[in-house]
């Protein structure tokens, strides 16, 4: 199979909308309807982040097979680092104004509120394992990063065939630390590259090492099951939120973000793309996925910051808009364009080499 599957290429800028929808949370707050929406909006997004690294997962283990792992895994390495720093060079400078900017409203002093603002910045941990010391959005890149060593270290150490038990386990632990906690109390935190990202990675490793080519004939079927468990992944979550909590959705909306069902839907969803490949094809769809949906991804944390605080800002001064209808229907189409502008101005800037790195652009951004 060619390394560009229409199908996949085109669900990926579909899997960034529903990324940004998650990101914006439209209609939360705008009583039970709007809250009602949010939950319905949020539940349909959910696959869109173990899509991103099911089909991260496929492609590497297709390069995998046609070349060395280790030289692979080198490539990745690097590819992943420069997209994360190009990412906290977009969103660093951005997040420390607003920092300097809080201060100075709140009349507190600007350089103590920097100084501090800094050190949570570089907090090692946080910065290189949980990818979260500057925008807990950009966790996706580290837990990829990890998620990519984690199967190399298995395929290197003959663990291949248990790749999907291992990665399982791990996954299984992470379920109870987010959405099941009424079973067990996990002191730490899960939303990683062990305990999420791997799980999803191996998934489409593991579909692409196995040669499983799925029918198209029955394309239709794969479908049938993406709608059925997406709608009982809905249903499970309105249980863990609402039911076993005996909250309504009137007083708020359920927040965590992977459960079972998760899973169930994005292996559903991926093996339909997989089964027509060409799904898109005559449509400029699949060019927008495979050129811009990275891009949007690593420049909407600093666009979507600048529209919520000069929100607070007309607030502040009188003008309350984050309450209301237009607010909310503006915020999710905005922070996705808004993105998509900085990505393409960006873009044109030659590359910066950073300690080794070169910082993305153009084609060179593209996912594949």
């Amino acid at each position: 199979m060619s390394e560009r599957i229409s199908s996949i290429d085109a669900t990926r800028i579909v899997a960034m909308v529903g990324v940004v929808v998650i990101h914006t949370n439209p209609f939360e707050g705008l009583g039970t309807y709007g809250n009602l929406a949010n939950f319905l909006l949020e539940s349909t997004a959910r696959f869109a982040v173990p899509f991103f690294f099911m089909a991260s997962g496929y492609f590497f283990a297709l390069q995998i097979a046609r070349s060395d792992p280790t030289t692979q895994f080198r490539k990745r390495v690097s590819r992943i680092s420069s997209l994360y720093l190009f990412g906290l060079l977009l969103t660093f400078p951005v997040f420390l104004a607003g920092t300097a900017v809080q201060a100075s409203v709140e009349n507190r002093d600007i350089v103590t509120s920097v100084v501090h603002g800094l050190t949570a910045f570089v907090s090692p941990v946080e910065l290189i394992y949980y990818g979260t010391s500057v925008s807990e959005i950009l966790w996706f890149f580290p837990a990829l990063l990890f998620s990519y060593l984690f199967i190399y270290l298995c395929t290197n150490h003959g663990l291949g065939a248990y790749l999907l038990p291992i990665s399982l386990g791990f996954h299984l632990v992470g379920l109870l630390g987010s959405s099941y906690t009424m079973f067990v109390d996990i002191p730490f935190a899960v939303r990683d590259g062990l305990f999420f990202g791997f799980f999803y990675t191996s998934l489409g490793y593991a579909i692409y090492s196995y040669d499983w080519q799925p029918d198209t004939d029955r394309s239709t079927l794969y479908l049938g099951l993406t709608i059925l468990f997406g709608a009982l992944h809905i249903g499970e979550r309105y249980v863990l939120g609402y039911v076993i909590t005996e909250s309504t959705v009137a007083e708020g909306v359920y927040w965590s973000s992977y459960t079972v069902g998760t899973a169930l839907v994005a292996v559903s969803l991926f093996v339909f793309l997989l089964s027509r490949p060409d799904l898109g094809t005559s449509t400029a769809v699949p060019s927008w996925g495979r050129n811009y949906a990275v891009g949007i991804y690593v420049a909407h944390p600093p666009v979507l910051y600048v529209l919520q605080k000069g929100a607070e800002a007309l607030s502040a001064s009188g003008y309350e808009i984050q309450n209301t209808i237009s607010w909310h229907l503006v915020l999710t189409p905005a922070t996705f364009f808004g993105a998509l502008l900085l990505y393409l101005s960006v873009s044109k800037l030659r590359p910066v080499p950073v300690g080794g790195f070169s910082l993305p652009r153009g084609d060179w951004i593209q996912d594949r």
